[in-house]
């Protein structure tokens, strides 16, 4: 199974994940990092698809994907 994973201390809430997830299961966290940024997270691993659209428009490489 697919899993998308996003570590908070380098995810800046920029959402260019969120827009790019064909599915639409990345939102941004009700949680805060270190850095003061509501970072994104995959709400529903089970429709992750690994295409890693996510991976490829973060600028910050804080998405890792794994299939």
């Amino acid at each position: 199974m697919p899993k998308m994973t996003v570590d908070p201390k380098y995810c800046k809430g920029c959402g260019l994940c969120i827009v790019a997830c064909p599915k639409k299961i990345i939102r941004f966290s009700e949680n805060i990092n270190s850095k003061g940024y509501h970072y994104a997270e995959c709400f529903d691993q089970d429709a992750c698809i690994a295409c890693k659209m996510c991976y490829q428009t973060c600028p910050d490489v804080a998405i890792t994907v794994e299939k």
